[in-house]
Parts: structure tokens; C-alpha cells; sequence
């Protein structure tokens, strides 16, 4: 688990120190890359061009709030919002005149148009969907390109060259994978020596209490042994953790738009049930250790060997702000606090020796 220096004990230690804490000590390396990301990233699934009903404003305040506090990482892809998010972001990076040296943009190629020529991952539509991505984020280049799942009907050869060509050609400092399983991912590492390919440096991977073993088990196991970085997303699994669906669906809220009835469907769900009246216990954990219970949720992400950054999906610059007040969590996560924890939720983590090692 990271280590991160105590807050201050006085109110005024504390207001002194916390928007220079996370600046200064939360930067990792994306898996065994020399990228340096911050642990917390903001992602814009649902919510640029989407859920954030004052777009514009709402949304730049949100960048600028994430940037002033040490966030580095923004993430979007070429599907979220048919394209506008990536707008979106890029519109507010355009603006805000930052120097493009001191953020990381990542997005992701998959589902791109309604032709199946633009859609998947072959080489023409990771060239060609890179290049539609790059418009609509004024940007030159992105720092990760990702894979959006895997194609079974794109040779494995053909997207890993696709890859290290728009690498080659500057549109994409590297590339990572998303939702690939640990066969994939390693097919995507082991091509011949004598091709020089460049292998992806980052899985990004659905990260959270209600689904653990697998990302666990991966991270320890698998992505730190061949190098490879997570990069979670989810942590609040669609708001599910923070609480707000335990007496309904509220209107506001991801489950009530149009098209994710998916998500009403999985709290109604008997292991949606299920997984309420766990989360009900926790929701009495944070508030013995003087915390919210997404930022325990968040932290508890955090503290996982492997995950490198963990992308937060907020609407406000509320939101944002507490979620950042996780950093100050992860200390409070001792190991018997983690078995209490893993008790509740019903999990069963391997030896974590034994998987680290």
C-alpha cells in the first residue's frame, strides 16, 4: 500500500497543507512505463456531454478544480456521449491554455460509428478512429491509447501493429488495453522480438467492493509481474456505494437516464439487495473512522498493489472534492481493518504474500 505523509493535526496545518499534499505525493508510474500519473484520475463515461446538465460551465469547473489539485490524468474515449465528451474535454483543455506537458489525456478506440468499418480494432479504424479522437480533442497527440475490449475478428498481430504505428507516428505516446482478460493481454505482450512491437503498458479494468476477486487477484499476480499498470474505473460502482440508492432510484442519479435501465435493473437485482444492505455496514465503517463512504470506497481502491490510478466519475465539484479527500483515508486502512472489511463484503483474498510475490 502507498504511503502518504499525515495531515496536519491543527485545523490550520491542515488547510495549509491540503491542496500541496496531494500535488506533491501522489504521482506513480503507470505500471513499469516511465509515465508519471496522478493516483487519481477524472474520467468523463456518463458524465461530459451526458449527466452534467450545465455542461460547459459545470464541466470546465470541474477540469480546473481536478487540475489546481494535482489531478494529471483526464480520461474519455471515442464512444462516451457519441463523441462529446472527448468535445467536451477538448474544448475546456483549448481554453484553459494549460501546457500540454503537465496533463496525460487518455481515450479509447472501439465502438466508433454505425458502419462496421468503424467499429472494432482493426488497423483502419485504430488509425482512423485515433485520428476522429484527435479532432474533436484539438490535441495533437494522446498520452494512452486504449483498446476499447478485445476484437475476436482482428488479428492480435494486426491491432499490436496498428498500435506501435500511430505510436510511431506521434498520435500516442502508448497503449493499453481495456476489459482484455489476462490470456489476451499476455498475446498483446509476446509478439516476436525481431517485429519490434510495442506491448501495452496499462489495463484499465471496472475496480470495486462488489467486484474484487478477479481485479485483485490480477493486479497482484499478473498485471505487476509483466509490467503492466491498472488503471481502475468505477469505484463507486455507478453510486451504488456512496448510498444513494437505498431508498430508490433518485432522479438526478446515472440509474434514471435514458438508456441505463441496465442499472436500475442490476440494484433491483436480488444480489443488488444483497450488496445495499452490505454497503449499509460499511456506510458505519466510514463513519467510525470520520470519513464519507465514498471516500472509503475510493481508498480502498487505492490501497491495492497494481492499481496505479483510479478514475473518479463526479458532476460537481462537491463530488470531486471529497473523492479527493480519500488520499487521506488510505492510512486508516490497517490490515485487521481490511480483513473486517473483506468479512463484510463476503470476500476471500488469496495470501497476499503469496500473490505479491
Amino acid at each position: 500500500m502507498r504511503s502518504f505523509p499525515p495531515e496536519g493535526t491543527e485545523p490550520e496545518q491542515q488547510e495549509s497543507r491540503k491542496n500541496n499534499s496531494f500535488k506533491n505525493h501522489v504521482n506513480v508510474n503507470l505500471g513499469k512505463s516511465g509515465l508519471r500519473v496522478s493516483c487519481l484520475g477524472l474520467g468523463t463515461w456518463v458524465t461530459f456531454g451526458s449527466q452534467i446538465s450545465d455542461e460547459v460551465r459545470m464541466a470546465e469547473r470541474v477540469m480546473t478544480d481536478a487540475y489546481d489539485s494535482g489531478v494529471n490524468l483526464f480520461d474519455t474515449a471515442e464512444v462516451y456521449a457519441s463523441g462529446r465528451a472527448e468535445s467536451t474535454l477538448g474544448n475546456i483543455l483549448k481554453k484553459k491554455g494549460w501546457r500540454r506537458s503537465s496533463y496525460v489525456v487518455t481515450t479509447k478506440i472501439y465502438w466508433g460509428g454505425q458502419a462496421e468499418t468503424e467499429r472494432g480494432l482493426s488497423r483502419k479504424h485504430v488509425i482512423e478512429g485515433l485520428r476522429g479522437s484527435l479532432s474533436r480533442l484539438q490535441l495533437d497527440y494522446v498520452d494512452i491509447v486504449f483498446a476499447n475490449r478485445s476484437d475476436i475478428n482482428a488479428p492480435m498481430e494486426e491491432v499490436v501493429r496498428a498500435m506501435t504505428f500511430v505510436i510511431d507516428r506521434g498520435l500516442a505516446m502508448y497503449w493499453g488495453t481495456s476489459r482484455w482478460n489476462a490470456v489476451e493481454i499476455m498475446v498483446g505482450q509476446s509478439g516476436e522480438p525481431h517485429l519490434t512491437l510495442v506491448p501495452p503498458v496499462c489495463e484499465q479494468a471496472e475496480y470495486h467492493y462488489s467486484r474484487e476477486t478477479g481485479c485483485r487477484f490480477s493486479c497482484r499476480s499478473f498485471y505487476h509481474k509483466i509490467g503492466v499498470g491498472a488503471m481502475t474505473w468505477s469505484p463507486l460502482a455507478c453510486g451504488l456505494l456512496t448510498g444513494k440508492y437505498n431508498g430508490g432510484v433518485p432522479e438526478s442519479s446515472r440509474a434514471a437516464m435514458k438508456g441505463y435501465a441496465w442499472l436500475k435493473e442490476r440494484f433491483h437485482s436480488d444480489e443488488g439487495k444483497k450488496q445495499l444492505s452490505k454497503i449499509q455496514e460499511l456506510h458505519l465503517l466510514a463513519d467510525r473512522l470520520n470519513c464519507t463512504a465514498a471516500q472509503l470506497a475510493i481508498a480502498w481502491c487505492l490501497r491495492s498493489e497494481g492499481v496505479s490510478s483510479v478514475l473518479l466519475g463526479v458532476s460537481n465539484t462537491e463530488q470531486l472534492l471529497e473523492n479527493i479527500g480519500s488520499i487521506r483515508v488510505l492510512s486508516l486502512l490497517t490490515p485487521p481493518l481490511i480483513a473486517e472489511m473483506d468479512t463484510l463484503l463476503g470476500n476471500n483474498p488469496r495470501n497476499r504474500k503469496k500473490e505479491a510475490s
